[in-house]
């Protein structure tokens, strides 16, 4: 028995009357939750990121040279508000780790560009966050993690629409 085995069973005994059953799915999913949040942000920190710094440096890396986007892209990209990138992309010009460069295709845009600065910062980044994830997984043969990661997708699936 782990911890979310014996939190369903206090329900179902103090609750007969509820099916808990979901618990046993989704209680799991939010404990995982909080320990990758942890090695997220440990390895993002031992690279002078903040995990919301991480998602624009990875968006921008991950479009391909010349490693840049509009912040309307970069929103698109991040699931958060014009305001909110506006402030990130504010820290990250602030730390050298991307450029506001006009954008030629339209005199009053901008275009967020990944600087050497940031390229390295999200690489070093990226590949302590693999080890760690490398590490959690562990105790995953190959196939139940690609399991997982069908069901996952699956339950995921209605948030992404």
């Amino acid at each position: 028995m782990d911890d979310v085995d014996r939190l369903v069973a206090a329900w179902q005994h103090e609750r007969p009357d509820l099916d808990v059953s979901p618990m046993h799915v989704l209680s799991r999913v939010t404990r995982l939750a909080l320990h990758l949040d942890r090695a997220r942000k440990k390895a993002f920190a031992d690279h002078g990121l903040e995990p919301s710094e991480f998602d624009v440096l990875s968006a921008l890396r991950r479009a391909g040279s010349p490693y840049q986007l509009s912040p309307g892209q970069l929103v698109q990209e991040t699931l958060v508000t014009s305001g909110t990138m506006t402030n990130r992309v504010d820290r990250l010009v602030g730390k050298g780790l991307v450029d506001r460069l006009p954008d030629p295709a339209d005199r009053r845009g901008v275009q967020v560009r990944l600087s050497a600065s940031g390229k390295i910062a999200v690489d070093g980044a990226l590949d302590a966050l693999l080890s760690h994830e490398h590490a959690l997984l562990v105790d995953l043969s190959p196939a139940d993690a690609s399991s997982l990661a069908d069901a996952l997708r699956t339950l995921s699936h209605r948030f992404d629409r």
